[in-house]
């Protein structure tokens, strides 16, 4: 069973699936409407993390579900069941992250690895403002893929990929809009949103 369907565009390939993109994965009224709803109806929390030798804004807004217990009024549900069209992963969590305009970033890293699923993709919808992600190799010539993810897009990453590569969204002096991610993860039983 060919799991990546529709042609993506492979931006890196392992064992595992890679890191493909699907630049039309909703269309534009689709997203705008996802968008929408997202930004009006999820309760954004603000958040603190230690970073180094101190505490730090988080420079964005999150929420965090287990897909269980998805709110009936947030498209979340249409959502999970579009993208397990494309990736038939037993997704059991979803991230979201609110970038409010160019100043809102996530540095350059991987995803913790205990706290996914061994083998198990994760799965970006990226919707509002297109922004540039950059994936970069962590070892080797640490070459670097700059992508801009469009307005309903998704992008979808192995969990090999996670060793081998990082990614982030940097800021910008550029003027944007309000972007979002809703970011589709295979978590561990004991996991619990923060």
């Amino acid at each position: 069973m060919d799991l990546f369907s529709n042609s993506p565009q492979m931006l890196v390939d392992d064992a595992e699936g890679g890191i493909r993109y699907w630049p039309d994965f909703a269309g534009t009224e689709l997203a705008q409407d996802w968008f929408d709803a997202l930004f009006d109806g999820v309760q954004w929390r603000h958040q603190r993390r230690p970073m180094y030798d101190r505490v730090v804004d988080v420079p964005r807004l999150l929420a965090a579900y287990r897909a269980e217990a998805l709110p009936d009024a947030l498209p979340l549900v249409e959502m999970l069941a579009r993208v397990r069209g494309i990736v038939p992963a037993p997704f059991n969590a979803v991230g979201l992250n609110l970038y409010r305009d160019g100043n809102d970033s996530v540095a350059m890293h991987n995803d913790k690895l205990h706290t996914l699923v061994p083998r198990q993709p994760i799965a970006l919808v990226s919707l509002g403002a297109p922004r540039r992600m950059l994936i970069r190799a962590k070892t080797g010539t640490r070459a670097s893929i700059g992508l801009e993810l469009a307005h309903g897009s998704l992008l979808v990453m192995s969990h090999a990929s996670q060793l081998s590569h990082e990614h982030g969204i940097p800021k910008t002096a550029r003027a944007v809009g309000p972007r979002m991610s809703a970011v589709f993860r295979v978590r561990p039983l004991d996991w619990k949103p923060d």
